[in-house]
């Protein structure tokens, strides 16, 4: 549990970390030193990369974790090891013929709207090689039992770097079609270094002989391929078509920084998440469907506080902090509101998605993601055209809200138990009142200023109110022992 604990508590740092010069990067660096345009087709061809990705990964990085320990000698865990090496290539090899033979239609595809997205093909096909294998060397480590230097690549490392071809392109050392050619080439020696590592911990020893389990490894392969499509579809599908279906391609840079002010409510999930699954895990295969629900309820409500607290901050901010940014990127506002209402609800729902991956129902996660995705993707068709941007982002709402909806009712059908309860109606009580109240005034101030001043006013505000209707015991507890009450 030591091992376990220390490196947890490691990595949680390394990704507030990488999160934070993500943030400088994108709400600052990008939106000052490189034009619109050249920001949009980063956006893109960055989601364009991390849609592949899953593709050229080949399902591999999940069957390493998977199956590894189940090979106990060193020729039968050698042969695996080679095969998860060069299992990638039966997409790859076919995907980079592909490239070549049809260059002229699928650069005719991309850039119909975007002649500028056409000279890009090639970057997107290296990036998502890259980072493909740097998840299949990162899953290396990990069954070594080491984490914390993947999680510094993963999180920090590329964030660094390219904070650092920022300001070389305020300095005009550098152009922006140089940037996007060192952008790629950061990736790639990310690569590089994530397979020294690995290699470091555990030197490969080709061994081309026949792996045993062979059919369960491919089948395996090919669902996480799927599950794997429907995560980054989910995460990149409407910056992707915002690209292809609007003429602007600077739409993509205004939605993706409106998107990543929105995401920041999701950070508290991504960090509960590593507890709730072990947990969740342990009680399903006791059976002990008592204590299952609790942790429900209590993950659910626990994540709503903290979450809400970040929506206010965001909603109640948001206006100004527009007024940091270029004018251009104001338009994104309305984007920032209704996605973060989305994220605000996909954490409501506490552990539900733990529940669905250690039950007997796992299926099913596949057979929802899909029907998100396509949701999703016919939404996103029918809106852009119309509402651009806005479109876009409505379709992202009404996709989650569709498909975490489904996902607690048949939780609530299998299992008969449910995430919510009095403290859910009072919690949300409470964030609408605060929103009505806060909305509509501001300091007369510097708009940092300003944004200091309601943050804190909004956490005193909000702490005072958590603790007297006490929604939730964990979090006043927690409350009262930092706060020494």
């Amino acid at each position: 549990m030591g091992i376990v604990l220390n490196q947890s508590f490691k990595n949680t740092i390394s990704t507030y970390i990488g999160f934070g010069i993500g943030a400088i990067n994108t709400l600052f660096l990008y939106t000052n030193f490189l034009t619109d345009e050249y920001y949009g087709l980063v956006a893109f061809v960055l989601s364009a990369a991390n849609i592949m990705m899953p593709f050229m990964a080949f399902g591999v990085h999940n069957a390493i974790i998977k199956f590894y320990t189940t090979f106990k000698s060193k020729n039968s865990l050698n042969s695996f090891l080679t095969l998860m090496l060069f299992l990638p290539f039966v997409f790859i090899v076919p995907a980079i013929l592909i490239g070549f033979l049809s260059y002229e239609s699928i650069v005719g595809m991309l850039s119909n709207n975007n002649k500028i997205v056409g000279n890009y093909l090639w970057h997107i096909f290296i990036l998502a090689i890259a980072m493909a294998y740097f998840e299949i060397f990162f899953a290396w480590s990990k069954v070594q039992l080491k984490t914390v230097f993947g999680n510094v690549m993963k999180e920090i490392f590329h964030r660094v770097c390219i904070m650092i071809l920022l300001c070389l392109v305020y300095l005009e050392w550098l152009n922006a079609e140089q940037f996007i050619n060192l952008l790629v080439a950061v990736y790639v020696i990310r690569m590089i270094i994530m397979k020294l590592y690995a290699y470091s911990l555990r030197l490969p020893k080709l061994k081309f002989e026949r792996v045993s389990k062979l059919s369960a490894i491919i089948k395996y392969t090919l669902l996480m391929i799927i599950a794997g499509s429907i995560a980054m579809l989910i995460l990149d599908i409407d910056k992707f078509m915002i690209g292809l279906m609007l003429e602007n391609i600077e739409e993509v840079a205004y939605y993706s920084v409106a998107i990543f002010i929105a995401t920041v409510i999701a950070v508290p999930q991504r960090s509960m998440h590593q507890i709730m699954m072990p947990l969740t895990a342990k009680y399903l295969n006791e059976n002990n469907m008592t204590s299952l629900e609790n942790l429900y309820k209590r993950s659910s409500i626990n994540l709503l506080v903290i979450s809400g607290f970040i929506f206010l901050l965001i909603i109640l901010n948001i206006n100004e902090l527009y007024k940091i940014l270029s004018s251009e990127f104001s338009g994104g506002l309305f984007v920032v509101l209704i996605v973060s209402l989305a994220k605000l609800y996909d954490n409501s729902l506490g552990n539900n998605n733990a529940i669905l991956f250690n039950s007997d129902y796992y299926k099913m996660v596949l057979f929802f993601g899909v029907i998100l995705t396509v949701l999703a993707i016919v939404l996103n068709f029918i809106f852009i055209p119309i509402y651009g941007i806005d479109g876009s982002a409505v379709a992202t709402f009404l996709a989650v809200v569709v498909y975490n909806s489904i996902k607690v009712l048949f939780v609530k059908q299998k299992l008969n138990i449910q995430p919510f309860s009095r403290s859910t109606l009072i919690i949300v009580l409470l964030l609408l009142v605060m929103i009505l109240a806060m909305y509509f005034w501001e300091f007369p101030f510097h708009p940092l200023v300003n944004i200091a001043l309601k943050s804190i006013l909004i956490f005193t505000v909000y702490i005072i109110l958590v603790l007297k209707l006490n929604v939730s015991e964990d979090i006043s507890m927690q409350i009262r022992k930092y706060l020494k009450l």
